[in-house]
């Protein structure tokens, strides 16, 4: 071997030994920047972070029908009504407090459902939606819907379905077994709350293969009892979650994240039975996907735009193809998932499957500074003489934590109803007041707080002046106390 090849040689085992002699990042555990422990945590924060995003509408329906089972002793087909409208022992996302509703939870699990509505009488019409697991609207009801207020049988079949279907229903083919009823028994005519409590006892709900003679319903009144509907952001999330996941076909534009849930130790068929470490894994996830929702909803230009450009009132972020297409939350190439959350489920629930022109609501958030309400000040809303709504308007405080009822308070919402036992101004024009406490003279005019919240102003029969924005309503003020 000449000398220049031992050369050689000597320099590639040098380098190989050196090569050897470097302890990679691999092997010096010093350099890892997590250790298979931390990794663990790390995957089940984002993805568990992820999990309550996107289950956001789904868990808010687990969570009502369970609290109807736990709070009122009712289950499927039983028609839950309210003979007095709601107050603050309701805990319901952004309720409103003058009309009384109608909720029922079907399934179709053992076949198909009819859901039987009557006839609007002479002073009562109901207006809702039937949605499904996920919250997908699948048939709005009363003059909106289908049976266009004369009444009708609503057949909804399980998912692929394929039996002979019989005549004479209001067919819909729903992606979810489990559906959810919420209807509104509204006065027309001068008709009454007695009246529509009595009108919400005809609606009926019952399999289509006792349509010969069906069981008789059962009528739940759930305004004497502190019905809890509210999603709770802790480990209860994930154990609706799971329950949605065991009772619910999988749909196309989810299976990313059925793959993501069984490393969380959510998988379909399976007990959701996580040990002590995995659990506590998941409490700063639910956490987390709670804090995300909630800077979604309160930051301008996401879940909400403003109605006029010099105010801040707001009113929903949807697109017109979305309403078009009735709030399917997917598009050609994806699926809105934080659209779908922190712009609409964690705040708000039932949407319409067709827009109806029955209502409008401006959301409130912000003072004319253009800060949050905070609950320990006093602000002030002055409503114009003339509200460009045919039937009433109405004002209600909800808790920005929760987007229900402010808890244990007298009042949640004043409206036109009210209007004799408001104060106006020399004008015309009404002061409105929330805060802590009332300003002196003013307990009338007053919503209490007392924590963090917001607003929704609603305009029953809204009319031409709103839409073409020749009127206006003020910001709140706040007040120095």
């Amino acid at each position: 071997m000449n000398t220049k090849l031992l050369k050689l040689v000597g320099l590639t085992f040098a380098a190989v030994s050196l090569l050897w002699s470097v302890p990679s990042v691999a092997q010096d555990k010093s350099q890892s920047p997590s250790s298979g422990e931390n990794l663990s945590d790390q995957q089940a924060l984002q993805r568990g972070t992820q999990a309550v995003i996107w289950g956001m509408p789904a868990v808010s329906m687990v969570a009502l029908r369970k609290g109807a089972q736990r709070d009122l002793g009712a289950g499927i087909n039983d028609i839950i009504y309210f003979s007095k409208p709601m107050v603050s022992r309701h805990g319901f996302l952004t309720a409103n407090n003058q009309v009384p509703y109608v909720i029922a939870s079907l399934s179709t699990a053992d076949g198909p459902v009819v859901l039987e509505v009557p006839p609007a009488s002479p002073h009562t019409v109901f207006f809702g939606t039937v949605i499904d697991a996920w919250q997908v609207p699948v048939a709005d009801v009363g003059p909106e819907g289908a049976d266009k207020g004369k009444g009708g049988k609503y057949l909804f079949l399980p998912p692929g379905y394929n039996k002979p279907v019989p005549a004479g229903y209001l067919v819909q083919r729903p992606k979810t077994y489990h559906l959810y009823v919420g209807l509104r028994p509204v006065a027309i005519n001068g008709g009454t709350v007695a009246e529509g409590v009595k009108y919400s006892q005809l609606l009926k709900a019952y399999p289509l293969s006792q349509a010969g003679k069906p069981t008789p319903n059962r009528y739940i009144d759930a305004y004497p009892k502190p019905w809890d509907t509210l999603v709770k952001f802790d480990k209860s999330y994930f154990e609706d979650l799971a329950t949605v996941v065991n009772e619910e076909p999988v749909q196309e534009k989810d299976l990313v994240m059925m793959g993501m849930l069984s490393s969380i130790g959510i998988q379909k068929g399976q007990p959701f039975k996580p040990d002590a470490d995995a659990a506590k894994a998941l409490e700063p996830a639910v956490k987390l996907g709670y804090d995300m929702m909630m800077q979604y909803f309160v930051t301008p230009g996401k879940a909400l735009v403003p109605f006029w450009p010099n105010r801040n009132w707001d009113t929903l972020n949807l697109s017109k193809e979305q309403a078009e297409q009735g709030f399917p939350f997917v598009t050609n190439d994806k699926l809105l998932l934080d659209a779908r959350a922190g712009g609409v489920y964690f705040w708000a629930t039932w949407l319409p499957k067709h827009l109806g022109k029955g209502s409008f609501y401006l959301m409130g958030l912000r003072d004319s500074s253009g800060t949050l309400f905070d609950g320990s000040s006093l602000y002030r809303l002055r409503v114009p003489k003339d509200v460009p709504a045919r039937e009433f308007w109405s004002a209600i405080v909800y808790s920005r934590a929760t987007a229900g009822f402010i808890p244990k308070v007298d009042r949640v919402g004043l409206s036109s109803y009210e209007k004799a036992d408001l104060k106006a101004n020399a004008d015309g024009t009404i002061d409105l007041y929330f805060g802590p406490k009332a300003p002196a003279g003013m307990e009338s005019n007053w919503i209490p707080t007392g924590e963090d919240f917001f607003l929704i102003f609603r305009l029953y029969g809204p009319e031409k002046a709103l839409f073409d924005k020749t009127w206006t309503l003020a910001d709140v003020d706040k007040l120095k106390q």
